[in-house]
């Protein structure tokens, strides 16, 4: 078994996330793990509540952590605090379970997609009108969990180049490349 290099791919919604997850997965040979709320959303029948949350970061992480036995290399197409910030967000308060978890997980790197990217209508996005007010909760809260974190700036491929730039960096500093 190996310690695999994670990195992590956060930030509000309609930021890109799963785009670039997938890119540069498919670029540096590594492999994506998708953003499970998606799929738990869509099945749920219901409009979702307080326990969903939780139900949805356990599995995110569980879905993450299987991925990193089998792979060198992990991009995680959001995290914890993805989870926490929506569910302090939504319901005023966070589950102890996913603050607990929030400080023990790390990651090489971390991805914060800024909300540069015009938003795009999805039947799981709520907040059109509150993306700077989430994107400064991200701003602030990221650091707080997270060492080595890059912010995501840019457009099309302008964005793509510019995420790839830096897993390169710390891809070499790693000796991987």
């Amino acid at each position: 078994m190996h310690d695999a290099i994670r990195i992590a791919v956060t930030g509000p919604e309609s930021t890109g996330k799963s785009t670039l997850a997938e890119y540069l997965a498919a670029k540096f040979g590594g492999v994506s793990v998708p953003e499970y709320a998606r799929e738990y959303l869509e099945k749920l029948g219901r409009e979702y509540n307080f326990d969903d949350i939780l139900k949805i970061a356990q599995q995110q992480i569980l879905n993450e952590d299987n991925a990193a036995i089998e792979n060198k290399l992990v991009f995680c197409d959001t995290e914890l605090l993805v989870t926490k910030i929506w569910c302090d967000d939504k319901f005023g308060h966070c589950h102890s379970w996913i603050i607990d978890e929030l400080n023990k997980r790390k990651y090489d790197l971390v991805l914060l997609c800024n909300i540069d990217l015009p938003w795009e209508p999805d039947p799981q996005r709520e907040d059109p009108h509150r993306r700077e007010h989430l994107m400064t909760l991200y701003q602030e809260q990221v650091v707080e969990y997270y060492g080595n974190v890059a912010e995501v700036i840019g457009e099309g491929e302008d964005r793509l180049q510019f995420a790839s730039k830096i897993v390169e960096e710390l891809l070499r500093n790693k000796s991987c490349l």
